[in-house]
This record gives C-alpha cells, sequence and structure tokens, in this order.
C-alpha cells in the first residue's frame, strides 16, 4: 500500500525523544526493551564506526503540510552472515496505526536491503496473545515463522522467529 502522505528519512538525533515516546506510547515493550531502543538509536543516530544499525523515521504529512513523525524503523546486517538483515524495531505511533506507516516502513527495509545485497530479512517478536496483531502483520506481509523458541523472554512468552527470502537466489 502506497500512501503518498508518508515519507522516510534517515533518523537524527534529535528525533530521539519523539522515536522513544512512540515506543513507550505503543505499549508493547518494557522498560529494559525501551533502554535497549535508546541505545540503538543513539548509536545509529552517531553514525558511530562499526555500527551496523540503520536507523530511518517515517513521516506523515498533515492537512496544512507541516510533518509529523509517525514511526521508527531500525535494521542492519547480522553479524557473521552473508547477506542476512535483523529488522530489529518497527514502531509506529499509536494514534497513526492503520494508517499504512508499518507497511511502508517494512517496505522501504525490504528495498534497502536488497540494494546492500541482502537476501534473507529476520524479524523476532513475542508469541503472546497480545502481539496477534504483530504476528499477523508480519505473515500479510510474506513472512513465515522459522522458529519457535518457548519461554524465551519469560515464562509464557515466547520467542517467534520470522523470516523472508529478499532475493531468491543470490
Amino acid at each position: 500500500m502506497k500512501n503518498p502522505n508518508i515519507s522516510i528519512r534517515i533518523a537524527e538525533p534529535e528525533d530521539e525523544d519523539i522515536v522513544l515516546d512512540i515506543i513507550k506510547r505503543t505499549a508493547f515493550f518494557r522498560e529494559v526493551e525501551i533502554d535497549i531502543a535508546r541505545e540503538v538509536f543513539t548509536e545509529a543516530a552517531q553514525n558511530k564506526p562499526g555500527c551496523t544499525y540503520q536507523s530511518f523515521v517515517a513521516e506523515i504529512r498533515g492537512t496544512n503540510d507541516e510533518r509529523r513523525i509517525c514511526g521508527w524503523v531500525c535494521f542492519g546486517e547480522t553479524p557473521c552472515t552473508e547477506g542476512t538483515f535483523d529488522i530489529y524495531w518497527i514502531a509506529v505511533d499509536p494514534t497513526l496505526q492503520r494508517q499504512g506507516a508499518g507497511k511502508f516502513m517494512l517496505d522501504f527495509s525490504e528495498k534497502e536491503i536488497k540494494k546492500q545485497s541482502g537476501r534473507i530479512a529476520v524479524v523476532e517478536t513475542s508469541g503472546m496473545k497480545r502481539y496477534e496483531s504483530t504476528q499477523k502483520f508480519y505473515e500479510k506481509n510474506n513472512y513465515t515463522i522459522a522458529a519457535k523458541i518457548p519461554d524465551f523472554y519469560a515464562p509464557g512468552d515466547d520467542k517467534l522467529i520470522y523470516v523472508k527470502k529478499i532475493v531468491e537466489n543470490h
């Protein structure tokens, strides 16, 4: 789905507070996960040497042509692999969900991964019922479950690993 009102740009250090606020308001992440998001965001935004995180924000155009950050995506090449990329984070402002920003960011990530000779995208998420919309989102976008690790995050909280081939024969 294309939304002409959504665009993507590289995340800048001054976007950090807005991105972390979005992550918190999704109510999906524990405090320790938010701390990790902060570290990842900071490392990517500062473009530290050796950093493999690629961090982008999605912006939506409002009625007066003003732009508002509506989401964040972070991905990068998986260390010790050839052409495997992890999509670490996709978060959409809860007040702006179901307007195509998540799909837009996922499509953007896949195109960037392909440009960088990526062949596989990997996403991890919780297997808990409250993450069902996240699971369905990846399945709808042709990701398949490659693994399920029972009780990974906590008792009763399985880890689901989704994968999608970006390039068939690399």
